[in-house]
């Protein structure tokens, strides 16, 4: 999502929820649009979503959030504990294994004791978290190393490719400062500290550093974007929990309602702090510290839609990486294997990552998302391709909020009466889903129910 960013100040405009939209003020002061995707342009400029406003639409993208944020409760944590505990381990067998100190952990969003209340409910580990944890899909409380070789697990090599993306598209993005901070003499000197201080009892590894220096300094930057999405998914966790429990309620009418809750939510939280800290034998080492005033909206969120949601990596074993096959792009800048371009179909394949989320979230299903494929899926074994076409619609409605939050924030109110304002509004929504008219793009069927 290319653009100039918003001043730190911005306040969001929030436009109208109602699941009937009223015809826009850009329909009435300025000519339709002439974008091939002109219908979804003129929906965008009422205030709606890439996703057409249907029950079912809402239904899907509420239920997958539940079935989202479960999993993510755990990678969160996770990945807060590898950049924080674990660190430079050469051997980290048991990263995957959370300490009870973790799993009790208060998110700053969630329960009594958060900083910013988004989610009525506890701060700690969610509950089916727990309970899969403890039985796993076998429904029995063996040891967890047994689960694990079981493969009986919440799968964090998903949330560890997420991270690998945003580190190898971190340096083009043009969002913020933080990849930039990674190659500073400050980060170099912090991120010494913590090695020597890591390795002072491994003369082994000690010589090592020594004598590769920019190989250890590099997995320290990886360790700083391991607690870059750690501290952005503790954010969304809450986020979808909430809108999970709205939905119960009957809060949401549409699917503009779902999504203007994540345009009101990305400013409420857009300056929570991003920092990388490191604990050794009971030290805290500031390797990114927070006084550096790296913030969750430029340095987290807007680089994890453009390097996840659009750009990531093809999928292992569909696509050459050979420079003469030319089967992927010669720049970064022009990947398109995100999300919001996937092909279901591999989704199920062995070793392929969007796999291993939809695993995840097949465990923590509501009910009516459980029933709803029963009813459309070609029996079980069509559940995974199921969960990544819901899960598809879902993240375009959570892209049509990073949408609409980055025109409030830079241009103009909807309902502004100037029609060069709302041709300045226009332009801007054309050249946002310009980056949709690759072949691969998934908009078109997302606006059929019979996308399946």
């Amino acid at each position: 999502m290319t653009a100039t960013l918003p001043p730190r100040t911005s306040t969001p405009e929030t436009p109208p929820v109602a699941p009937s939209r009223p015809p826009s003020m850009a329909a009435e002061k300025i000519p339709p649009s002439t974008h091939e995707f002109a219908d979804i342009i003129h929906r965008m400029e009422a205030g709606g979503s890439m996703l057409p406003d249907t029950q079912e639409n809402l239904m899907q993208i509420i239920g997958i959030y539940k079935a989202y944020a479960v999993p993510m409760d755990f990678y969160w944590r996770d990945l807060l504990y590898i950049a924080e505990r674990v660190f430079l381990n050469p051997l980290p067998f048991f990263k995957y294994f959370l300490p009870k100190d973790y799993l009790k952990l208060n998110n700053h969003y969630s329960g009594d004791n958060a900083d910013l209340r988004i989610w009525r409910g506890t701060g700690e580990a969610h509950p089916e978290l727990l309970e899969f944890m403890e039985k796993g899909e076998v429904k029995k409380g063996v040891p967890r190393l047994l689960h694990h070789w079981y493969h009986d697990r919440v799968n964090m090599e998903f949330a560890e490719e997420c991270m690998r993306s945003m580190l190898w598209h971190g340096r083009d993005m043009g969002y913020g400062q933080f990849d930039a901070y990674l190659d500073s003499d400050e980060y170099k000197a912090n991120a010494d500290r913590a090695i020597r201080a890591f390795f002072k009892k491994n003369p082994m590894m000690m010589s090592l550093y020594k004598m590769f220096p920019d190989m250890f300094m590099e997995q320290v930057r990886q360790m700083s974007y391991y607690a870059n999405l750690g501290l952005f998914w503790e954010v969304m966790a809450p986020v979808f929990f909430e809108m999970s429990d709205i939905y119960d309620e009957g809060g949401f009418k549409g699917v503009p309602d779902a999504m203007n809750f994540l345009v009101n939510g990305i400013f409420a939280i857009a300056g929570r702090p991003i920092y990388h800290h490191v604990y050794i034998d009971g030290e805290c080492f500031e390797i990114i510290p927070k006084s550096k005033g790296f913030t969750w909206l430029y340095e987290a969120a807007l680089p994890y839609v453009e390097a996840v949601f659009y750009r990531t990596s093809p999928f292992r074993g569909t696509k050459s990486y050979n420079a003469q096959a030319k089967q992927v792009p010669d720049e970064q800048k022009d990947f398109h294997y995100g999300v919001l371009y996937a092909d279901k179909f591999p989704v199920g394949t062995a070793g392929i990552p969007p796999t291993l989320l939809m695993q995840d979230m097949l465990h923590f299903l509501p009910p009516y998302l459980v029933e709803y494929y029963k009813e459309h899926c070609r029996g079980e074994d069509d559940q995974l391709v199921q969960l990544a076409v819901t899960f598809q619609r879902s993240m375009y409605n959570v892209t049509s909020a990073v949408i609409q939050a980055l025109r409030t924030a830079l241009l103009y109110p909807l309902d502004d009466p100037n029609p060069e304002h709302l041709m300045a509004n226009r332009k801007f929504f054309e050249a946002q889903l310009s980056r949709f008219l690759r072949p691969e793009s998934r908009i078109r069927e997302i606006q059929s129910a019979d996308y399946r």
